[in-house]
């Protein structure tokens, strides 16, 4: 019989093809870090100081700002503090949870922009329905529901991931602990769970977009028959921004779950730009293009402006 021993940590390599840009990756990500945190948590100011603002679309961008702010922060930390030259050891558990939080936190995202999507579809379709269909019990349960099948989402692929047996290698080639990498470093055979997983995970958002598209589609012939032209241009405005992040948020999972061949440099790159660069643009996104919350953004910063020594 062979001696397997359990593995207890796992080393993450970190960007594949980056070795001597620490410092710099440090400066950026940093930066990157930091904006999205400041963005959304003015973001979340800004609705919940703002009466005008306690509406179920708004409900729903204030939950989709306190998701932007975690799911950065399930592998920056850990990345910040290897790029400042410490530890790039992580626990077995630690490693799980990375996992599990990250799959939990961006399957609930892809749920929520369905959600919110169908909350524009009411609003624009059945305007006169709107209030008794988005009723505050209704936006609860939608909310909560988001997060209930993350949860079972990400359950079922951490479980997938993390029974088999680990006992050889324990260097992960990525910056964190995610299931292709992870799948490599298995003392069995994985052909079969791959196939689940890819297809698990491939499921789940190919369902939330077309749920989307059909949305948007509903939208836009509703959109075409306004008379009004101003009234037109304030429903694609409102529309546009929303379709905006749902494109910078899709997109990254199509490149790095679904494509035949793997590229690490390229998953890394985009997965990047899904894990910082997308949740540091969702506030500008949704900010910039409405008055609502840019005049509600204006009084949150008012008296900060003018404080003593400014």
């Amino acid at each position: 019989m062979r001696n397997f021993s359990v593995v207890t940590e796992f080393i993450l390599l970190g960007i594949p093809h980056t070795e001597g840009l620490e410092t710099m990756l440090l400066v950026l990500f940093l930066s990157f870090y930091i904006f999205t945190l400041m963005g959304n948590l003015l973001i979340l100011l800004a609705i919940v100081s703002s009466t005008r603002l306690h509406t179920p679309m708004y409900f729903f961008l204030c939950k989709l700002s306190i998701f932007d702010i975690f799911f950065p922060s399930v592998s920056s930390p850990k990345m910040l503090c290897y790029l400042s030259g410490n530890s790039r050891a992580i626990s077995y558990a630690g490693c799980a949870s990375q996992l599990f939080f990250y799959h939990f936190l961006g399957c609930t995202e892809c749920f929520l922009y369905t959600v919110m999507a169908y909350d524009r579809f009411v609003a624009i379709c059945h305007p006169l329905r709107y209030t008794v269909i988005m009723s505050h019990r209704a936006c609860v349960i939608l909310a909560m529901g988001t997060s209930f099948f993350g949860c079972i989402q990400a359950t079922f692929l951490t479980t997938l991931t993390f029974q088999l047996p680990y006992c050889g290698p324990n260097e992960v080639d990525y910056y964190f602990c995610d299931i292709p990498v992870m799948l490599k470093l298995a003392c069995a055979d994985t052909s079969a769970l791959e196939m689940v997983g890819f297809i698990s995970v491939g499921l789940m958002p190919l369902s939330c977009f077309l749920l989307i598209l059909t949305s948007y589609s509903c939208i836009i012939c509703s959109i075409l028959q306004i008379h009004s032209a101003e009234g037109r241009r304030r429903a694609f405005s409102t529309c546009s921004a929303h379709l905006t992040a749902i494109l910078l948020s899709f997109m990254p999972v199509v490149l790095i779950y679904l494509q035949p061949t793997p590229n690490p440099w390229l998953n890394a790159t985009v997965q990047i730009l899904n894990n910082l660069v997308t949740p540091m643009l969702n506030p500008l996104i949704y900010s910039l293009r409405n008055k609502e919350v840019k005049y509600s953004l204006r009084k949150v910063l008012q008296p900060i402006a003018f404080l003593p020594g400014r």
